[in-house]
């Protein structure tokens, strides 16, 4: 038997295996948070382990926003309900009338509000691997928010994605340099109560379909 090098990592034993699949199937987007404040320390934390997510060419384009200010949380509210209501308009019928009753952000009463941001210009990994498919550094990105969001849970706090926003008017409240692309605005905080079935399947919007999808096409 070859013995493995003191400098490997130590394999990850079945409770950790079992307790990480737990992790996972209780990530949920949450909506619905209590006031409580995070301690920064705790924030802080939680972005520093964000940042060690994968990264086309090791060019670390995630640039992260912590929104304070409540002049600025307030255009972000403004915006929602402004692209909110134009989603509305997609609907029809029952749908419409069952979009118009989900809870989509937590916006009010979230405490942390962070926005996050491909720097389109970062010369960190002096362009490999997004020469040929530059969307790579938004895959960067989303990386980084999906390694923030499990960090974030296993904290016990919740992360909730608000995708429903005009992102030049977000830009330009937050004051980000041009060549910072928006990819997501998040809202962090205790949630009010923890669901492993994520909020628009219990409301019935759409069902799991991950046996069919987790199925590989064979060529």
């Amino acid at each position: 038997m070859t013995e493995r090098p003191d400098s490997a990592p130590r394999p990850f034993d079945q409770t950790f295996r079992e307790t990480f699949r737990d992790l996972i199937l209780w990530r949920r987007d949450v909506r619905r948070f209590r006031r409580d404040p995070i301690d920064p320390a705790l924030m802080h934390s939680l972005l520093e382990l964000a940042s060690h997510a994968p990264s086309v060419g090791h060019c670390q384009p995630w640039r992260f926003v912590l929104v304070e200010s409540t002049d600025r949380r307030d255009e972000v509210k403004s915006s929602f309900a402004r692209a909110n209501a134009r989603a509305l308009e997609n609907y029809y019928g029952e749908q419409r009338a069952q979009y118009a009753r989900l809870k989509l952000e937590g916006l009010e009463n979230a405490p942390v509000h962070v926005a996050v941001f491909a720097d389109e210009a970062a010369e960190e990994g002096s362009g490999l691997g997004r020469r040929t498919m530059p969307e790579t550094l938004g895959y960067s990105v989303v990386a980084a928010i999906q390694t923030l969001w499990l960090a974030a849970r296993a904290e016990g706090l919740g992360l909730g994605w608000v995708s429903i926003l005009e992102p030049e008017v977000i830009h330009q409240a937050l004051e980000v340099p041009q060549t910072w692309t928006l990819v997501a605005y998040l809202c962090i905080g205790w949630p009010e109560e923890d669901h492993e079935v994520p909020e628009l399947e219990r409301r019935e919007w759409e069902k799991r379909v991950c046996e069919e999808s987790a199925k590989p096409l064979r060529r």
